[in-house]
């Protein structure tokens, strides 16, 4: 049985693995660009670190596979920082034009989304669309401190200048969206020469790119784009996954849901079920922690704190351990990530459960420690008994609603009631009773 429970185990980690790994012939299946084809990559949503490996992936296959040209679709409201930065350097040193095309109608490019946007080697916008309201923020939307913000202002600031006077762009507006949150139309965009053109659809941007030159690592280039077939880069099953747990909140939850599971599978071996899915919870938690910046001072505080309420068990504390590991939690939780935070809406909520739950179940674990086994053996010791045949020094008892061989150091007469003290194989080891027992 024990052996099945671990086999089931096995497959569904190797399972989970399978699916996140990913093998290159999914790739395959998606539509590979060749000689001749412009790759589009569309990205909608907050832009974090599953958008930007999902980008830097498709540029390096638009390498490989000797694109023309690669259109990034962007439709994004902003997200974090270092996020945005991998994909500007991915942009900007990519061998292949890079053409940035907001769209469709209604889309914008906002905060991370405008140096996203400036960064290209073409910027374009559908009619209908905006850019702008770069202000840098915490995670959430709350805003930064005074002092930080000033600092962070500043930094973000010179970054935009540089990018767009890399570009030949309007750094003036890019900072003034920077520090002000400025916003801008397509229209409004190209005449500020924040973008280079607006483009309908995607038909009508590759009309227009055609004959267009613009400067790449190894050169100017000029493109010719009227011919090109289109080829979609689909997101596979891992960059879904990765888009939806890189989130610091679901990353946290996936590792408390993981932490608590398999905590409670070592205290109650053979739960399976929470052993299970605390396992591909803290297998998903920890493949999103390679793109999220960890503080790993945080995870272990969060480490130590289980080591706290396991401690609980063995050691009587009256709580102290409990409570340090209460403390442990919530300063872990807080330090977790680096450049941004999980939302202390969720955090509070989750630590309360959690601890309240290793808690429940130290203090469940340590009764069921403390208290006297009630069956086998062992359950035996401490029973009373009554004498069936004359123990001289052997004979025979009836404890437990059972005949039991036992043997006394002392003559009983049957009748009388015995104390069971130990055993030796199946026979068991009395003595006389007390009138208080």
């Amino acid at each position: 049985m024990l052996r099945r429970r671990k086999t089931i185990l096995c497959l569904l980690f190797l399972l989970v693995g399978f699916l996140l790994i990913e093998p290159a012939v999914f790739k395959h299946s998606q539509g590979i660009c060749k000689a001749g084809e412009a790759l589009v990559i569309v990205l909608e949503g907050p832009i974090n670190p599953g958008t930007a490996t999902y980008l830097t992936r498709g540029l390096e296959l638009a390498r490989k596979e000797g694109s023309k040209l690669v259109i990034v679709q962007l439709d994004t409201p902003g997200g974090l920082a270092s996020s945005m930065r991998t994909m500007v350097k991915a942009i900007m040193n990519s061998t292949v034009p890079v053409v940035v095309y907001v769209a469709p109608r209604g889309a914008g490019a906002a905060s991370a989304g405008v140096l996203v946007t400036i960064s290209a080697h073409v910027a374009a916008m559908a009619p209908g669309t905006n850019i702008g309201a770069a202000h840098p923020v915490m995670a959430g939307g709350k805003d930064i401190g005074k002092t930080m913000s000033e600092k962070v202002v500043n930094d973000m600031a010179s970054y935009g200048r540089s990018i767009a006077q890399e570009k030949g762009r309007n750094a003036e507006w890019v900072e003034k969206a920077i520090r002000e949150s400025v916003s801008i139309t397509a229209e409004e965009a190209v005449k500020k020469k924040v973008v280079d053109l607006v483009a309908a659809n995607v038909d009508e941007l590759l009309k227009s790119l055609d004959g267009r030159e613009i400067t790449l690592r190894q050169g100017k280039v000029t493109l010719k784009t009227k011919a090109l077939a289109l080829k979609y880069y689909r997101p596979g099953f891992r960059d879904k996954v990765l888009k939806i747990i890189s989130d610091p909140n679901i990353a946290y939850i996936l590792m408390m849901i993981g932490m608590a599971g398999l905590y409670f599978e070592l205290a109650h071996p053979g739960a399976i079920f929470p052993g299970v899915i605390g396992g591909i919870s803290l297998i998903l938690a920890f493949y999103s922690f390679q793109t999220l910046p960890v503080n790993y001072a945080g995870l272990l505080l969060i480490a130590l704190a289980i080591i706290f309420f396991i401690a609980e068990i063995k050691i009587t504390s009256h709580g102290m351990l409990s409570l340090g590991g209460v403390v442990s939690l919530i300063l872990g939780s807080i330090m977790l990530f680096e450049d941004v935070r999980v939302s202390l809406r969720l955090m509070m909520p989750t630590v309360v459960l959690i601890a309240g739950f290793f808690v429940t179940v130290s203090t469940l674990a340590f009764r069921a420690y403390r208290s006297r086994p009630k069956s086998g053996m062992e359950g035996l010791v401490g029973s009373v008994g009554v004498v069936k045949e004359t123990l001289d020094p052997e004979g025979l008892i009836f404890v437990h609603g059972e005949y039991w061989r036992a043997v006394s150091d002392e003559k009983i007469e049957p009748g009388e009631r015995v104390k069971v003290e130990g055993a030796d194989g199946l026979v068991l080891k009395v003595k006389k009773a007390t009138n208080s027992q």
